[in-house]
């Protein structure tokens, strides 16, 4: 019998497990797809893989829950840096992810309960975007923060929602597939968002949907940084000048041994 160590950690209800990519399997999109299911494995929303890096002091590769690769995770990287800081018993981390280097710096510290404030990069807003679904044409903002996002705002999270995001997250336009963020503006400073992610689905919370969802509505003037985001999963801050930066919590849950 094989045993894969693992650590579960969770960021806002969006939770991930991390392990060294030294104890992959040969097919490692298949073994991650089973450790995620929520029935027959341990459950996550996906794995961040640990490589060494040679510029950072750590490396991941994201993969999601149905086993497809992913440029990065907000919330699954700050889940590596409260591991990290916990481990090494440090108070920052540069991580080397599939969008490029990202800073973690801790701000508080409650146990297994960590805080973070990381630099999420420069984001790339597109033009409103209008998109032909078989419920009709919609429109959204594309944001790319260093993975694909299309925000659309609403008056009301409408009973359904997530038939229109999943249409819009395959849709063949969309060749790498999209993330999609439905946003609720509540005030100047804070917006209400529900999230649909590629090869997960709904979650409850997303650091880089986060971003994006505060980046278009502070780009369309509907409101303007800081903002908080809400979230079914908890709140995260978002402040955008040039660079953006997400601050959030992330907890480690436990650690154990998956058996194959």
């Amino acid at each position: 019998m094989t045993t894969i160590p693992f650590i579960k950690a969770t960021a806002c209800g969006n939770d991930f497990l991390i392990i060294d990519s030294g104890h992959a399997p040969r097919d490692i999109h298949a073994f991650t797809r089973l450790i995620c299911d929520r029935h027959k494995g341990v459950g996550a929303d996906g794995v961040e893989w640990i490589l060494p890096a040679n510029d950072a002091d750590l490396g991941v590769r994201l993969l999601n829950a149905d086993g497809s690769e992913a440029e990065i995770s907000g919330n699954g990287t700050r889940c590596v840096a409260a591991w990290y800081c916990a481990e090494k018993d440090h108070d920052s981390v540069l991580i080397r992810t599939g969008a490029g280097l990202k800073t973690c710096s801790l701000t508080a510290r409650d146990g297994y309960t960590f805080e973070f404030r990381s630099a999420m990069g420069l984001p790339e807003v597109g033009n409103p975007l209008f998109t032909e679904l078989a419920s009709g044409k919609t429109s959204g903002v594309t944001v790319s923060m260093g993975n694909p996002h299309y925000v659309i705002f609403v008056p009301e999270f409408e009973l359904g929602w997530q038939a229109i995001a999943q249409q819009i997250s395959t849709h063949p336009d969309f060749k790498h597939g999209m993330n999609v963020e439905h946003v609720k503006v509540k005030s100047a400073n804070e917006i209400d968002v529900r999230f649909w992610e590629r090869g997960v689905g709904e979650t409850m919370s997303s650091g880089t949907g986060s971003c994006a969802a505060a980046v278009a509505a502070i780009h369309s003037g509907k409101a303007s940084s800081p903002l908080r985001v809400h979230a079914p999963g908890g709140i995260q801050t978002v402040e955008w000048k040039e660079e953006v930066f997400l601050s959030g919590p992330a907890r480690l849950l436990c650690r154990g041994e998956f058996f194959i």
